[in-house]
């Protein structure tokens, strides 16, 4: 039986690993190495972008409305402002829970780009994966969606980007009517996806007189759910203080039944009776912010009613991130 023969491989030219692009896991490595990426500079990219980062919107405007956006609000915008001039040509950016056929994002005939939230993510870091999607679109072509990729490991985050002075004002919709201009005009796969957006869209509003607050209705009952900002075990002994004493309630018949914890930050949500508005909880949620504020102050160890009222708050929490 012959020898087979050894393998040659025609010498192909080094990159330097700072030059060595993304590519597909099974495709061969750009070094010119002769391995598959996924087994040569994929390794340590795949490392680095699977990484979880527990808060990733911290340092940016408003990040409990980022996390509300991201988890709970169904049709909402807002204007992002950006540390450099906009390109020409790109007259504002948008953030929006979700764009039609769930596109990462889009750019306008107009250049105006539109960056969804509501996304599936390739890597561990949302906040990087979005910058990615947000510099592609800045550049796309007008009148064309971006679609998703792996963001390079080394890319920028949205804190990078986004001005960290700038305004995060959401404006929250009743409908997804905001994903073109002229509704009536729209091609038929964007139309049957608009109205299977607003069929399952849940009523909510954003309060005015606290952070990060919103009121949603259902069919059963409605709901205060409200991302806070504070550290996860001092907020649950604050509430936990307030539920024991009877006063965790927003209002007669209103129950605090639980929270979510979202990208690093807890969510406390309320029961609410039907027909209580959004406007009907204006100023209890503002009276509870009150009370909350001085339960935050507070150091005394727990009583054991407290410590049984914050064992009841921790089972009835639910990760959604």
């Amino acid at each position: 039986m012959a020898k087979k023969r050894p393998q040659t491989r025609a010498k192909q030219p080094q990159l330097q690993d700072g030059e060595i692009p993304v590519v597909g896991a099974r495709e061969p490595c750009p070094c010119g190495s002769g391995r598959r990426y996924k087994a040569c500079h994929g390794r340590a990219a795949a490392h680095a972008v699977t990484e979880l980062v527990h808060r990733p919107f911290e340092g940016l405007p408003g990040e409990g409305d980022w996390v509300a956006l991201r988890e709970l609000v169904p049709a909402a915008t807002v204007e992002l402002h950006l540390k450099e001039s906009l390109p020409e040509g790109v007259p504002s950016v948008t953030l929006a829970t979700v764009l039609p056929m769930a596109w990462p994002a889009l750019r306008r005939d107009d250049g105006s780009v539109l960056l969804g939230l509501q996304n599936d993510t390739a890597s561990g870091d949302i906040s990087r994966d979005l910058a990615d999607t947000l510099r592609r679109a800045l550049t796309a072509q007008p009148g064309t969606p971006v679609e998703g990729r792996r963001a390079p490991a080394d890319g920028p985050r949205l804190q990078d980007l986004l001005d960290p002075e700038g305004s995060f004002e959401p404006v929250v919709h009743t409908g997804f009517e905001f994903w073109v201009p002229d509704a009536e005009n729209s091609t038929a796969e964007v139309t049957a996806s608009l109205e299977r957006a607003n069929a399952a869209a849940i009523p909510t509003v954003k309060l005015s007189g606290v952070d990060a607050a919103y009121w949603c209705e259902t069919p059963d009952k409605n709901h205060l759910r409200w991302v806070m900002p504070h550290e996860e075990e001092q907020l649950l002994d604050a509430l936990a203080r307030l539920h024991a004493a009877g006063r965790s309630g927003l209002g007669e018949g209103t129950r605090l039944v639980g929270s979510f914890r979202a990208h690093g930050l807890t969510v406390p949500v309320w029961d609410l009776p039907t027909g209580v508005t959004a406007d009907d909880v204006e100023k209890p949620a503002a009276e509870f912010a009150e009370r909350l504020t001085t339960a935050l102050a507070t150091d005394e160890p727990l009583t054991a009613d407290e410590r049984r009222a914050r064992g009841g708050l921790t089972n009835r929490q639910v990760t959604l991130s």
